[in-house]
């Protein structure tokens, strides 16, 4: 289920970058040794995919939380950031931003991912700040509409 595209889900029509989402997922289960979805991850925090798990850890600079454990540190660090980051390029959410097969063919062979990695960070950068600038703007605070306590009805009319 986890390696299905957000585009698939909501259309049922497969393309290549429905294969590129999948391929980027598998990337990270390889990296990281969990499945694709983990409910066991409910108990301690709110990430059940591992897609938004990795990338809650990347963004906090956490690489040696996401490599699987059972690597024992045996590992090129800079060969699983790489991995790491092509994986994250692959499952980008929109399929026009994903790069073609082609393309991760050649970053996994060291041509271009610098370059591909730094609009993709730049992106999620503005991204993540539109997102927190439109969560304070709608803050459903304690005085939210939201959360306020039941009220009773007016009767019949």
């Amino acid at each position: 289920m986890g390696h299905i595209a957000p585009e698939y889900l909501s259309t049922g029509k497969s393309s290549e970058k429905t294969d590129v989402f999948g391929y980027g997922i598998m990337l990270l289960e390889l990296v990281t040794g969990q499945r694709a979805i983990d409910f066991s991850r409910l108990e301690e925090e709110d990430d059940v995919l591992l897609l938004d798990h990795v990338k809650k850890l990347q963004r906090e600079k956490r690489l040696e939380a996401i490599v699987d454990c059972n690597l024992k540190n045996n590992y090129n660090i800079q060969e699983v950031e790489m991995m790491i980051q092509v994986a994250l390029l692959c499952t980008q959410l929109s399929p026009e931003d994903r790069p073609a097969m082609s393309e991760v063919v050649r970053m996994l062979e060291g041509e271009g991912l610098a370059e591909r990695w730094e609009e993709w960070q730049h992106v999620e950068i503005t991204r993540r700040q539109e997102y927190e600038r439109l969560h304070r703007r709608f803050d459903w605070g304690e005085d939210s509409i939201y959360n306020q306590d039941a009220i009773e009805l007016s009767g019949g009319r």
